[in-house]
């Protein structure tokens, strides 16, 4: 699985929200999966269990400190793979390369 998620707290004294997401990001980093994270999301890659407590992790640290907290994720299912937070972008590559 997959998992491509973004975390921020929502009502806080500031519009900046790099240090709550840095704690988050924090989480997925130590929980030991391949991750990756870009300026809008990171990705996260294991089983659904796994990834899921992660997610809900990286939920709870900034619910902490915030009153309110926005989470989008998205998900690609695909059972028997593994490796595809790398394969999907070298596949692309691979294209654009043709």
């Amino acid at each position: 699985m997959l998992v491509a998620f973004s975390v921020s707290p929502l009502g806080g004294e500031s519009d900046s929200v790099a240090k709550a997401v840095a704690q988050a990001v924090k989480v997925v980093r130590e929980s030991g999966l391949p991750n990756r994270t870009s300026a809008m999301f990171t990705e996260i890659e294991g089983e659904w269990d796994e990834v899921m407590a992660v997610v809900k992790q990286a939920v709870e640290v900034l619910q902490a400190d915030a009153p309110r907290v926005s989470l989008v994720l998205k998900a690609d299912i695909r059972p028997g793979y593994t490796g595809q937070i790398t394969a999907k972008v070298e596949r692309l590559e691979q294209h654009l390369a043709d």
